[in-house]
């Protein structure tokens, strides 16, 4: 089936959502609120379909969340077009293989703004050579149709790359392009247009700040390389390693100086701060270098735990970037106390679900302004 979307409804949709956020965070004093809304089709760039085998045939499926009902999909609009044409393209091409349709479990699409596509394929059984020369053959097929695509098939304690396991996005962000590396199998932003929103929203919310930025849960490097022009230097951690590694390349590949990623949780990194435990992993890095005015935060849905809230509140500047505005609300229930809400963002990030990404800045409040800065000394 091809799924359709209530597009004549995306805008009362968002309205709802922005009302009850609203509602959720009355309880603070709130700035004017900054909508940044989505394009209505096409927005997001990857998606993991189930593969259904029916005797010959074979098709992409979700699972409706409220039924549970398996759902047949042929086209997916919520996906980027260049999703919509592999899936498209991809179907008759592994059905005409034998090895390769068989137990073919999974298939994961990532897609960039540049035109970049890489596709993962999931098997119930070990792949091997004439699965690589079926699946090399494939690729060419699909180049041959117009697309710059990658390839790579996993099973149980198995990886293979037909040639690389990224993509590299670029985006123009207040007309200055920036290359970002996205490694299969990690966390990338899912909604691009609104990822541009995002950065520059937080370049313009962070002119003219002193000093340095501290960023906990960089991932690859989205922030930290859009936000390293209005900072001395910038200081991020992440725990995934192919996050930091495709960070590290961003770091070169945009040419930047003054930007280091180092792998620690924030857990971990709270408390090196505090002196509790010593990582080899610093040993490059002298923390008492850096003047940390700002730390921006952009945390799991499961928010900060205690220790890290205790943290970011030393800080004269917070950025707080959340994809779950109960646990924010949780959080800012305790920065609040110090801290006061200077800019309200709305990013449309997941358009016709309840979901939506938040973005704040706060300021220490005037009577806190005499607190000790992290590092300053």
């Amino acid at each position: 089936m091809t799924t359709s979307l209530p597009e004549n409804e995306y805008q009362y949709l968002l309205d709802k959502k922005v009302e009850k956020i609203k509602a959720q965070f009355d309880e603070f004093e709130l700035p004017s609120l900054s909508i940044y809304s989505s394009p209505s089709r096409h927005y997001r760039m990857r998606a993991e379909f189930r593969i259904w085998h029916n005797k010959e045939e074979l098709y992409h499926v979700m699972y409706d969340p409220n039924t549970q009902k398996r759902v047949r999909i042929d086209s997916f609009p919520v996906a980027s077009k260049l999703i919509n044409q592999a899936m498209n393209a991809i179907v008759p091409l592994l059905k005409s293989s034998n090895i390769l349709r068989d137990k073919l479990f999974q298939i994961d699409y990532l897609s960039t703004l540049s035109n970049q596509l890489l596709i993962t394929l999931i098997y119930h059984c070990k792949l091997g050579e004439e699965w690589i020369k079926e699946i090399t053959t494939l690729k060419q097929a699909l180049i041959n149709q117009g697309m710059n695509v990658h390839i790579v098939g996993r099973a149980s304690n198995q990886k293979i790359c037909l040639d690389q396991d990224y993509i590299d996005e670029k985006l123009n962000i207040l007309n200055h392009v920036y290359t970002y590396r996205q490694v299969e199998n990690s966390f990338t932003q899912p909604n691009a247009v609104i990822n541009i929103d995002m950065l520059t929203w937080a370049i313009k919310a962070t002119k003219g700040i002193s000093g340095d930025l501290l960023e906990l849960y960089c991932g690859n490097g989205n922030f930290s390389i859009a936000l390293a022009q209005n900072f001395n230097q910038v200081l991020a951690t992440e725990v995934a390693k192919a996050s930091v590694k495709a960070a590290q390349y961003n770091i070169e590949v945009n040419k930047l100086s003054n930007v280091n990623i180092i792998r620690l949780s924030a857990e971990e990194f709270t408390d090196a701060m505090n002196g509790v435990r010593t990582f080899k992993r610093l040993k490059d890095i002298c923390l008492t270098d850096y003047q940390f005015n700002t730390i921006l935060v952009d945390p799991p849905r499961s928010g900060l735990d205690e220790n890290t809230l205790d943290m970011i509140v030393k800080y004269q500047t917070i950025i707080y970037i959340s994809c779950n505005p109960l646990t924010l609300k949780d959080n800012l229930s305790f920065i609040c106390k110090t801290h006061k809400i200077s800019q309200f963002a709305i990013f449309d990030q997941f358009p016709y679900t309840s979901h939506l990404e938040v973005g704040m800045v706060l300021y220490k409040k005037i009577n806190n302004a005499q607190s000790s800065i992290v590092g300053a000394q």
